[in-house]
């Protein structure tokens, strides 16, 4: 404790968003800006409405993020995970929400927890898979084993990003490849990415993971999106369209 109080006065980190001076026991978000931050709760609804949506595309165990991908500050967090070169930030987000998830037994039955692959050439750009670092931050709570060589993404596809949801439906079919189905078969998998859009490309990973024979599978991402083809009224529960809300024409 000694040496790390020392450590942190000498190169002191701080908060990814308001700058503030982080104290010893603070990673990458300050306790106020990550108590800020707009939290879906989804972990403490039976049947919400993030699964609700997923059971329309493929049938999944259980399903959350830890908080919604809006505005400036969470978009920030997002960008700094994924492209600006700092994936321990979705480590330490990955721990917290981890430490939330076993108070509420969500992880009861997982066996293994798979990161959503990158493509090697995007990999090889960018110098790490973010989703890797927030599985590893929710192994080092749980004590579940990551699996990071049963499933390959063999296509380089398109980013997803200016892609209407059936052009990224169309664009995620038969990218990824199941390469060791005897290490999954009768296993519940957990399988981790950054942010939930659409879900087509989670989806068809998980449809790739399903062709071991007897697998269930859960989805956990860090943020779900709610400016995208779908819009997310925040806990609301609707029986009839994606993520508890209408479709936007």
């Amino acid at each position: 404790m000694l040496f790390r109080d020392l450590l942190n006065f000498l190169l002191p980190n701080s908060c990814l968003m308001c700058r503030k001076r982080l104290n010893s026991e603070e990673k990458a978000l300050c306790t106020s800006c990550y108590m800020r931050l707009p939290f879906t709760g989804y972990h403490l609804l039976k049947e919400n409405s993030l699964e609700k949506y997923f059971w329309t595309l493929f049938p999944i165990q259980r399903a959350t993020s830890l908080f919604y991908h809006e505005g400036f500050r969470t978009r920030h967090i997002v960008y700094t995970i994924k492209y600006y070169g700092r994936p321990k930030v979705g480590y330490y987000l990955a721990q917290n929400y981890a430490r939330e998830l076993q108070d509420a037994h969500f992880f009861e039955g997982v066996d293994a927890i798979v990161p959503l692959p990158l493509h090697w050439k995007r990999q090889l750009s960018r110098h790490y898979n973010q989703s890797h670092y927030i599985a590893r931050g929710i192994s080092s709570v749980t004590g579940i084993p990551v699996y990071t060589n049963v499933v390959k993404r063999i296509k380089n596809n398109p980013s997803q990003t200016h892609l209407s949801t059936r052009e990224r439906v169309k664009n995620v079919e038969g990218i990824f490849q199941l390469k060791r189905p005897e290490r999954i078969a009768g296993k519940h998998i957990l399988l981790v990415d950054d942010v939930t859009t659409t879900g087509s490309t989670l989806t068809s990973c998980a449809k790739e993971l399903a062709k071991a024979s007897h697998v269930t599978i859960s989805i956990l991402t860090l943020a779900v999106a709610t400016q995208s083809p779908l819009i997310i009224v925040k806990n609301t529960e609707v029986d009839s369209s994606p993520f508890g809300i209408p479709l936007v024409e």
